[in-house]
């Protein structure tokens, strides 16, 4: 199933050591995408705080730490796997997310958006994607559905 993600962004301070996180280098229409989403983005998801990554970033957001860690990424290129029928994706309050499996946890892409959002969770998470749905109000109102 084709998917358009939007991952989202943030710099904001919190506990624990910031991660070092890599930083998309999408258009400029999807960093303006990114940027709405960077503000509405939870200061909790799955009980984890939200910190700061590094480099800081508009594009870049974390929470939790270790194998609890979740990581957003705003503006990443289409991953290859959304060209692919058997690929697997969910949906989470009204948002449509590309689920791929690994064994350090499992990364989840927006699909049907302007700007692909990539979250990617910790071990802690890897049989349990309902963090991701903390996510759909900021994605829904930062880029609405392309469909």
């Amino acid at each position: 199933m084709p998917a358009v993600a939007l991952l989202g962004v943030a710099g904001c301070a919190g506990s624990g050591s910031a991660p070092e996180v890599a930083v998309p280098k999408p258009p400029p229409d999807q960093v303006a995408v990114c940027r709405a989403l960077h503000g509405r983005l939870p200061q909790k998801v799955a009980g984890q705080g939200r910190q700061g990554t590094r480099p800081s970033s508009e594009l870049t957001a974390a929470w939790g730490s270790g194998d609890a860690s979740i990581v957003l990424r705003c503006g990443v290129p289409r991953p290859k796997a959304m060209s692919d029928p058997r690929s697997d994706a969910v949906d989470a309050n009204g948002v449509n997310w590309l689920v791929q499996q690994s064994s350090s946890g499992q990364t989840f892409t927006t699909t049907y958006r302007s700007a692909y959002v990539q979250v990617t969770m910790g071990t802690k998470f890897a049989q349990d994607g309902t963090p991701i749905a903390q996510f759909a109000e900021a994605v829904k109102k930062s880029d609405p559905s392309t469909l």
